[in-house]
């Protein structure tokens, strides 16, 4: 039988009160448990034989009607901390932070992750050298090479006597050792052409003047053919020091002058640029291609006409190609406007 005095209806309200009480605060908690805590299971044992029917109708009821919310929510249990997520620094890309109690990806909220602070250590470029202590910061600029000119190497043109004062008492190969004289070269320093043959020998080893031997001599003679005097061109070698017994230059000592060879043509900017013999040819081309190929071909040096041709010592030993390095003038004189003179 079914206690249906006020005294049971008042204890079945109370219950259905706490019921709901708990069930909003489930609904709240996106609670996935049933949790009841201790005075409703404890009612509810107490009045299970007699209000097992009631409360399934009530049930049915409430199931219909909206729950009333209570007066004061229930207090909340602690939510447990959840466990430290574990990294390595550097091995992957941070994505968009998740908001703290934001729903994650399987609907359970979930802590924003903390940002790990950059490393340290400066940025690096390829080959491992840092680019300085703040990012973004330029590299500091490379160290000057040997030989090489503060005005040159900016893109800048220096004079010649900025040249000689950085070629100084130039020790930078063991031609130094061997010298009397060093050969910077001589002439116009607004020439319109420019000599270049190969070192100093032994008579502008002693002079410190470029081409006053025997090769002098005939280059003298060719300048006069071409309708300049000396002091119009402007003469120099790649090398500025005589190598011992008038062997050819070795590749290092050519690297130590080229520098400031590179940088007397800056100063200068000639018009054409005539590359006496097979050293001032291939150094300032970059082309190993026999002087035989080379001479008599129009080529180009940092925006300047070169024309290769024989030098004159060669010319000395061989007087038959004479008329070939004559030709070869001639395609320079008519670049000019020069009018030919006599041959020599």
């Amino acid at each position: 039988m079914i206690d249906d005095t006020p005294e049971a209806s008042q204890d079945l309200s109370a219950l259905m009160d706490d019921v709901r009480r708990h069930l909003l605060w489930q609904e709240e908690a996106a609670g996935r448990v049933l949790m009841i805590d201790a005075k409703a299971a404890l009612e509810l044992q107490r009045s299970a034989p007699s209000l097992r029917a009631r409360f399934a109708r009530a049930q049915g009821a409430a199931d219909a009607a909206p729950p009333a919310r209570p007066e004061a929510p229930l207090p909340r249990p602690p939510l447990a901390s959840p466990a430290p997520e574990h990294r390595s620094i550097g091995t992957e890309r941070p994505g968009p932070a998740t908001p703290a109690g934001a729903a994650g990806p399987l609907g359970v909220g979930v802590a924003a992750p903390a940002r790990v602070p950059p490393p340290s250590t400066p940025p690096m470029r390829p080959g491992g050298m840092a680019l300085g202590a703040a990012e973004g910061q330029p590299p500091p600029p490379p160290s000057r090479p040997a030989g090489a000119l503060q005005g040159a190497a900016n893109g800048e043109r220096p004079t010649l006597d900025e040249v000689r004062r950085e070629l100084g008492d130039c020790q930078r190969c063991k031609l130094c050792s061997t010298r009397k004289n060093l050969v910077f070269g001589s002439g116009n320093p607004r020439a319109e052409l420019v000599f270049v043959g190969e070192g100093p020998g032994e008579n502008e080893d002693l002079q410190g003047v470029p081409f006053v031997g025997a090769a002098g001599d005939l280059l003298t003679k060719m300048i006069g053919a071409m309708g300049y005097r000396r002091d119009d061109v402007y003469i120099c070698n790649v090398v500025k020091c005589r190598p011992p017994g008038n062997r050819n230059p070795e590749p290092e000592e050519v690297a130590a002058c080229e520098p400031f060879l590179r940088a007397q043509l800056a100063a200068i900017q000639p018009k054409v640029v005539v590359a006496l013999g097979k050293f001032a040819a291939q150094t300032l081309l970059r082309d190993s291609t026999p002087i035989t190929r080379l001479r008599g071909n129009w080529r180009t040096y940092e925006g300047i006409q070169l024309m290769p041709t024989f030098h004159p010592a060669y010319l000395l030993r061989s007087p038959a190609e004479k008329r070939k390095a004559w030709e070869d003038l001639q395609a320079v004189m008519k670049v000019l406007g020069k009018q030919p003179g006599s041959r020599a």
